[in-house]
């Protein structure tokens, strides 16, 4: 007990700077992407990307997905893909659970993410009770507070099998009525009737607070709800299929990668041979293309499969909390966005 105070203090020490999200409106990169646009290597692929994602939002006809795998959302970039929900630049969001959950959601009850001023032993780091992810701390007493409110969401539910995006809807309207912060991605997909999808679900805190759900229920004997996997790819093939024209913006790859590309061969499955291959695709990656790693696999490569068309995609190869908010500030100050239909595929599952 003797160490307690001094370790309270060093941990105070270590989670006192605040991670502060980029804000896409306070400054103006159409100069910077222009110039760009005239360099070579990574600057005119970002240039090109940019340029392909402002075609997506001026084409009217076009649904656009953020997909969305990584930590750039604990690393500064919350408050640039909530704006993209604001404006109505994306219309459906395909994530990872920790994307979602650990970073947004977490934020969203009032938690924060702090910069690593240092980094000592990562065993001390365990002492104190904080986890990092590179040079970012996440205070793990909070995140355990994520954990136990997920569990509370599902116990006010009706026990039933419920798609990641039914049960992110919850998340949002719990954040609607308790929250503590206005620019919540979830909250405002929410709001916005923009649907999210998590096709990895449980491998973020939701997975905790959603395994004792169910194992406090089975203790009781009660019925418990359930995720259902299956149901996240019909719904989100159920939208491409409604959509037609569909672009996407995919920040890292991972599952959400894959699963949003394969909605079109889900289509077809389906027999609606006439379902277009998403017209326009960016990818923003460090991944390595030379393992066959599907994460890496690059656009055209998607093409072969029948899920991309290679006529406007193009791969920027840069780590994305460097490059996407060069590339979301230009979009946001072009304004293609302004004049946008607003779709809200959530109503479609009413």
């Amino acid at each position: 007990m003797a160490d307690a105070p001094i370790n309270d203090t060093r941990k105070a020490e270590l989670l006192s700077t605040t991670v502060e999200h980029i804000d896409i409106r306070s400054y103006d990169a159409r100069p910077i992407i222009d110039a760009m646009g005239k360099m070579s290597f990574t600057s005119r692929d970002l240039a090109r990307a940019t340029g392909i994602y402002n075609q997506m939002l001026a084409d009217k006809d076009c649904t656009i997905f953020l997909v969305i795998a990584g930590s750039t959302s604990a690393g500064g970039c919350m408050d640039a893909y909530a704006e993209l929900v604001r404006s109505n630049m994306v219309d459906g969001i395909v994530a990872t659970g920790a994307s979602i959950v650990d970073m947004d959601f977490f934020e969203g009850l009032g938690h924060k993410h702090y910069q690593a001023l240092e980094i000592p032993d990562d065993n001390t780091l365990r002492s104190l009770y904080i986890d990092r992810i590179y040079d970012t701390y996440i205070d793990e007493e909070q995140l355990q507070d994520c954990d136990h409110t997920i569990g509370k969401i599902a116990d006010s539910l009706e026990p039933k099998a419920y798609s990641s995006r039914a049960f992110i809807r919850e998340m949002g309207k719990y954040l609607a009525e308790h929250g503590k912060k206005e620019n919540s991605l979830v909250k405002l997909a929410y709001e916005h009737d923009v649907p999210i999808f998590c096709p990895a679900f449980v491998d973020s805190s939701a997975g905790f607070g959603l395994v004792k759900h169910q194992v406090d229920r089975m203790k009781e004997g009660k019925p418990y709800m359930v995720l259902d996997a299956i149901a996240d790819f019909r719904e989100l093939t159920d939208i491409k299929i409604k959509a037609g024209t569909t672009g996407l913006l995919m920040i890292g790859g991972g599952v959400p990668k894959n699963f949003i590309q394969d909605t079109v061969v889900c289509a077809e499955i389906l027999g609606h041979d006439d379902v277009e291959m998403h017209k326009y695709a960016v990818q923003i990656t460090v991944a390595d293309v030379r393992d066959g790693a599907c994460s890496s696999s690059t656009l055209k490569e998607a093409a072969s499969w029948g899920k991309v068309d290679t006529a406007l995609e193009q791969m920027v190869f840069a780590e994305a909390g460097s490059v996407l908010p060069l590339l979301a500030s230009d979009a946001y100050h072009r304004g293609y966005w302004k004049d946008r239909p607003k779709r809200g595929w959530a109503k479609l599952f009413a």
